[in-house]
C-alpha cells in the first residue's frame, strides 16, 4: 500500500517529531540504521495546560488553546530550542494553520464514509511507541505529558494522517497517469549524466498564492534564518513543509538534478556544499527551502559506501565524578582498548575493564557521522578509533571487524523507480490542490 500527503504514516513521521525528547538526538543526518546511537556532534575527547480556550471553530468543530500550545510543545521538543517571544508567536500560528488544515481532512474523511475509527487510531499510537522508541503506551503517555503536550494531541495528529492518506488513495491516486514515453524520456536525460554528480536532498515546500505570495515569502525567510541558528532541517520540513516528503523530514534521497524538473531548483541546488542551505527559491505554486545533505559521483564508488563490521566498547562515568578522576578513567580506558587483540578479544577484554559492548555487522559509513567517517576509512582490521562522548554520556570507541568495500558506484534508477516517482510528484501537486479546495469552502471562525 503506498501512502500519500503533506504527512505520511506514523513510524517516521511522528517518530522524527518527537525524537528531540524521547531520544535526545537529532536525526538530521544520523540514520535510523546506526545501532550505537551515536550522537551527530561527536567531541572526540506557562500557561495552565488545562485553560481552554476557543482559538478556531472549523465548520463548527473547535480548535482551542489547549490544543495548539500542546502542538507546539511537540515542536519545541523536537528541536530543543529556547525560541524567542515573537518565534514562539509565529509557531503558535503555524501550528494553529496546521490543525485547521487537520481538521478539515478529518471532516472530509468522515463526510466520504472513510472516517478513521478509534481503534486505528489507538493501533497506530502504540505502534510508534513500541516499535520506534521501544516503549509502552503508560511510558509514551508520561513523555507527552512531561514536555506539555499529551496522547490526545498525538493521537488528533495520527487521525488526520490516516484519514488525509484513505482520501488521497481513492479520490487521487487511481486517476494519476504517466506515460511510458515521459519515464523514457527522463530515463535517458539520467544515463546522459553518468560520471556527474548526484545529491540527498532536503526540502520544505510552502504554497503560496498571488494574494498570499509575500506573507508565504517572509515566513519562509524566517525558516531559513532559524535552521541557520542550528534548527532541525528534519523537524521544520515535518511541521512545516506542504510537500509530501514532509513525513520523511523533507528527504528527496539521492537524486540526479534533472529530477527536480524545475531550472530554478536545479541551478540553486548546484552550488551547494554538504550542510548548506539555500532558499527560499520561488516556483510555481509557492516557495522551496533546499538542504544539501551529501553528494557523490554518478557511476563512481564512493568509500562511504563500504559496510563496516563494527563493535562498540563503551563505558560509564559516575554523577559527580571529579573531571581528574574522569580523565584518570578516560586514559584508563584508551590504554585498556589500545591492548585488544582484535574483535575476538573484545568482548572478554571489555568484560575485564566493566565496559559493554554492542555489534553491527552491516553499518554503511555514510550512516555515520562525518567526524568518525574518514577515521574509520582509514583503520585496519582490529584497529578502533580515539575515545569519544563526554563525561555525562559517557566514552565509547569504535572497533573495526571488516570492511566490506563498495564495487561500483550508484545505478540510474530502473523505468519502475522513475514512474513511482513521477507519480508521486503528480499526486502531490493534486493533494496540495485538493486542500486548497477544502480551505476555499470551509466556513472559519477565529476568536
Amino acid at each position: 500500500m503506498k501512502v500519500f500527503g503533506r504527512s505520511v504514516l506514523l513510524a517516521g513521521s511522528l517518530a522524527g517529531l518527537l525524537a528531540g525528547g524521547v531520544h535526545a538526538q537529532d536525526t538530521q543526518q544520523t540514520s535510523l540504521d546506526d545501532p550505537f546511537n551515536i550522537p551527530n556532534d561527536v567531541q572526540i575527547l506557562g500557561q495552565n495546560p488545562n485553560l481552554r480556550r476557543a482559538t478556531a471553530r472549523v465548520n463548527g468543530d473547535v480548535i482551542t488553546g489547549t490544543d495548539v500550545e500542546q502542538r507546539v510543545a511537540l515542536v519545541l521538543a523536537a528541536n530543543q530550542a529556547a525560541p524567542s517571544e515573537e518565534e514562539l508567536q509565529r509557531l503558535r500560528l503555524q501550528v494553529l494553520r496546521n490543525l485547521i488544515d487537520e481538521t478539515l481532512q478529518i471532516q472530509e474523511a468522515g463526510a466520504q464514509d472513510l472516517a478513521v475509527s478509534d481503534e486505528e487510531v489507538e493501533q497506530t499510537y502504540r505502534n510508534v511507541a513500541s516499535q520506534r522508541f521501544k516503549q509502552d503506551t503508560s511510558e509514551m503517555n508520561a513523555y507527552l505529558r512531561s514536555i506539555g503536550s499529551s496522547p490526545a494531541s498525538l493521537q488528533r495528529q495520527i487521525r488526520g494522517e490516516l484519514s488525509w492518506n484513505r482520501l488521497l488513495q481513492r479520490n487521487i491516486q487511481p486517476f494519476v497517469n504517466v506515460s511510458a514515453s515521459e519515464v523514457n524520456e527522463l530515463q535517458d536525460r539520467l544515463k546522459a549524466s553518468r560520471g556527474t554528480d548526484e545529491y540527498r536532498l532536503g526540502e520544505i515546500y510552502l504554497s503560496a498564492t498571488p494574494a498570499t505570495r509575500d506573507t508565504v515569502f517572509q515566513n519562509a525567510q524566517q525558516i531559513v534564518e532559524q535552521l541557520k541558528q542550528g534548527g532541525s532541517f528534519v523537524a521544520y520540513a515535518r511541521q512545516y513543509s506542504q510537500a509530501s516528503t514532509a513525513a520523511v523530514g523533507g528527504d528527496l534521497g539521492w537524486i540526479r538534478l534533472e529530477q527536480l524538473q524545475n531550472p530554478q531548483l536545479e541551478n540553486s541546488a548546484r552550488t551547494l556544499e554538504p550542510g548548506q542551505l539555500v532558499g527560499p527559491v520561488e516556483i510555481p505554486g509557492g516557495f522551496s527551502i533546499l538542504y544539501l545533505i551529501d553528494k557523490r559521483q554518478v557511476g563512481v564508488a564512493d568509500p562511504r559506501d563500504a559496510i563496516l563490521s563494527l563493535k562498540q566498547i563503551s563505558i560509564e562515568l559516575p554523577k559527580g565524578m571529579a573531571e581528574d578522576q574522569a580523565r584518570q578513567r578516560i586514559a584508563s580506558f584508551s590504554d585498556a582498548v589500545g591492548k585488544i587483540r582484535g574483535c575476538g578479544d573484545a568482548d572478554q577484554a571489555a568484560a575485564a575493564m566493566g565496559a559493554s559492548v554492542v555489534s553491527s555487522d552491516q553499518l554503511p559509513v555514510r550512516n555515520l557521522p562525518e567526524a568518525l567517517q574518514q577515521t574509520l576509512l582509514q583503520l585496519n582490521v582490529g584497529q578502533s578509533t580515539p575515545p569519544f562522548g563526554s563525561i555525562e554520556e559517557g566514552v565509547r570507541v569504535l572497533l573495526l571487524c571488516g570492511r566490506d568495500d563498495p564495487q561500483s558506484g550508484s545505478a540510474t534508477p530502473n523505468f519502475d523507480a522513475l514512474m513511482a516517482q513521477l507519480e508521486d510528484d503528480r499526486i502531490n501537486r493534486r493533494a496540495q490542490r485538493y486542500l486548497r479546495d477544502l480551505r476555499r469552502d470551509a466556513v472559519i471562525e477565529y476568536n
